[in-house]
């Protein structure tokens, strides 16, 4: 397991994952009709846990296994276009120094982001620059800078 993470920061063992690896070698141990734990019973428990973690945990941009992904359900090149394209939107408002309808300003950020994003990624943006108080949501649906921001 250790393996896995290393050069991107310790992985650890919980205890959870202690326990289910106990538990897929005895269970591996009883498929062979044994009450004995052995040697290839662990082995091959280690073998479906790593193979459980490549797959949950295995950022499908950019392939490599990011911890993250099962701790926040976000991989770190997920996280970094968000903030990336957070960016990109507040710096849009400044530049053009009014507010928006929100489809105007999505439409208008479409055309200059050079990596693209869909409409999820757009919402979950502006929930996140509401949620930090640096921009305004409007009852008629304008978007704006706040204005210490």
């Amino acid at each position: 397991m250790r393996k896995i993470g290393m050069g991107r920061g310790a992985v650890t063992a919980y205890p959870r994952q202690l326990e289910s690896l106990i538990r897929l070698s005895e269970a591996h141990a009883r498929m062979r009709l044994s009450n004995v734990v052995e040697e290839l019973d662990v082995n091959e428990a280690t073998r479906l846990h790593k193979e459980a973690i490549k797959q949950s945990a295995t950022d499908p941009k950019t392939g490599q296994i990011d911890m993250e992904i099962l701790m926040t359900g976000m991989s770190a090149s997920s996280r970094a276009k968000r903030t990336e394209l957070g960016k990109f939107l507040i710096q849009t408002l400044k530049n053009a120094n009014r507010s928006f309808k929100m489809n105007e300003l999505y439409d208008t950020c479409k055309e200059g982001y050079k990596d693209g994003f869909t409409q999820m990624q757009y919402e979950m943006v502006i929930r996140d620059l509401q949620e930090e108080n640096k921009i305004v949501q409007t009852s008629n649906r304008q978007i704006r800078l706040k204005a210490d921001a």
